[in-house]
Order: C-alpha cells, then sequence, then structure tokens
C-alpha cells in the first residue's frame, strides 16, 4: 500500500493544522498517510507521494523545523525518479518579494530532486484566508488521483 508522506513546516502551528486536516482528508478518502514535522532523507524517499505544507519566516525562509531536512536534501540529492509531489505554501503577501518564499524554495527543490509536480504551487495568503486548512485540503483532494 501506498503511505503518502506529508511534510510540514510550521513556526506557530498553523501549517501543522493545515498538514492534521489534510491527512485527515486523505484517510477519509481510503489513503494512507503520514505527518513529518521533524523528517528524515529516509522518511521522504519511503513516502510513495509528497505533500509539502509550510509557512515562511523571517525574509522567506524555511521554518526552522525543516532548515535541516531541506539542507539535507540539498546536501544528499536522493532523486525522485519521478514521485508525485504538491507543495502549498502558506504566507502573507504584505511581505512583499518574500511571500510564500519557503514554498517556492521547496517547490524549486523537489523539481530539482526530479520529482513530478502533480500541480503549481499552492499560495494561500492570510491576507485573503482565515482557515487555510479549507483551501488546502479542497486542493488535495482534486489531486488525490495523481498519488496513488
Amino acid at each position: 500500500m501506498s503511505n503518502i508522506g506529508i511534510f510540514v513546516g510550521s513556526v506557530y502551528g498553523n501549517a501543522q493544522h493545515v498538514a492534521d486536516e489534510v491527512k485527515a482528508a486523505l484517510v477519509d478518502e481510503g489513503l494512507s498517510a503520514t505527518v513529518y514535522n521533524d523528517p528524515s532523507v529516509s522518511d521522504f524517499q519511503q513516502a510513495s507521494s509528497v505533500i509539502v505544507v509550510s509557512s515562511t519566516t523571517g525574509m522567506g525562509d524555511v521554518p526552522p523545523n525543516l532548515e535541516f531536512f531541506i539542507q539535507d536534501l540539498r546536501d544528499q540529492m536522493p532523486l525522485m525518479a519521478n514521485k508525485p509531489f504538491a507543495v502549498a505554501g502558506l504566507g502573507d503577501s504584505s511581505y512583499g518579494e518574500t511571500y510564500c518564499g519557503a514554498g517556492i524554495q521547496i517547490f524549486s527543490l523537489l523539481e530539482e530532486l526530479q520529482g513530478n509536480p502533480i500541480a503549481d504551487l499552492l499560495e494561500v495568503d492570510a491576507c485573503e484566508t482565515l482557515e487555510p486548512e479549507v483551501e488546502v485540503v479542497e486542493w488535495i483532494k482534486g489531486l488525490v488521483k495523481y498519488m496513488v
């Protein structure tokens, strides 16, 4: 059975909540999913499909809980061999050029690792959306057929 890996980068818990809701939606669809908030490269390699839900911190940076993981991916370059992936970036457009910076970096890295993007980066703006989990879950439901 396939196991969808949901990799979450969260500072204040919002992205974690979104990732937990995504997992619940996938389980409701009869799929197996695991949320990783302190992932390893091994977790990444074992996932049959990859979903990343990440907020952005600082000046467009990846949240601290994913920093070492992202650096390990850059250092080890574990090729994804066309494994499906999707990235939801949570951000605040009032930050201008750094808006959804973490999501943009992660999406680019997964493409570099030869993953198969099953959708464009989803950018969820905190200035427009009070419940990002609703938007992300609906988006993921439309992508389920590409993850199995």
